[in-house]
């Protein structure tokens, strides 16, 4: 019976880095003023965003206990013999948050589609 022999798998990202290691080190595409100035706008709109997604995850996730305590009557509904409270904070949040990651990802997205389409911008 022969031996194979073992073959590393590894992703192209993975590949140019250990290539960069052996060969020195890469030197990235340098960006053009407008390119820079164009890249810091998106850059600036959507940290703008993404602090908005992450103040709403925030409210959401420190909200829900808040409110599950100040309305004690929750405690005494069950589902499935479990109680509503606990259903909420382990089930709600993980749909929720996923929600929340997929609208900031669009937002994202939206302001560079719309940064693309700026009239009188290069690029």
């Amino acid at each position: 019976m022969t031996r194979q022999r073992r073959v590393a798998v590894s992703s192209p990202q993975t590949r140019v880095a250990l290539a960069a290691r052996r060969n020195g080190p890469l030197n990235p595409p340098r960006l053009t003023p407008a390119e820079l100035q164009r890249a810091e706008r998106i850059r600036r709109i959507q940290l703008r965003r993404a602090v908005v997604a992450l103040l709403a995850a925030g409210t959401f996730l420190i909200g829900v206990p808040l409110v599950l305590d100040a309305l004690p009557q929750l405690q005494a509904v069950r589902i499935a013999g479990a109680p509503l409270p606990w259903l909420v904070v382990a089930v709600l949040p993980y749909p929720t948050l996923a929600g929340l990651a997929f609208w900031q990802l669009h937002r994202a997205e939206q302001a560079e589609r719309a940064d693309d389409s700026a009239p009188g911008e290069p690029g």
